[in-house]
């Protein structure tokens, strides 16, 4: 079955998203280590966490996605059932 190209668009964006936040850390930590290392340590943990904020909703773009798909498939559904009972 393939996948539709919202679906493929956001496979692509979860990797895009996880690759920037490990390589996003990295130089981040390297950026402000010249500042002290638990000052280093801070920021980039503060970039992480705003990272994975931008992740969650990427999720929730997919799963709400899905939710519509499994209301159009009831809908369907109970407009058979109803089509069936009102004849």
């Amino acid at each position: 079955m393939q996948k539709e190209k919202f679906d493929r668009i956001i496979s692509f964006l979860f990797g895009a998203s996880w690759a920037i936040i490990i390589f996003g850390a990295l130089i981040t930590f390297k950026l402000f280590s010249f500042l002290g290392f638990s000052l280093a340590i801070f920021i980039t943990i503060f970039f992480v966490v705003i990272a994975f904020f931008l992740i969650l909703a990427l999720d929730a773009f997919s799963v709400n996605r899905e939710k519509l798909y499994e209301a159009k498939k009831q809908t369907k559904l109970l407009e058979k059932i109803y089509s069936k009972h009102t004849k």
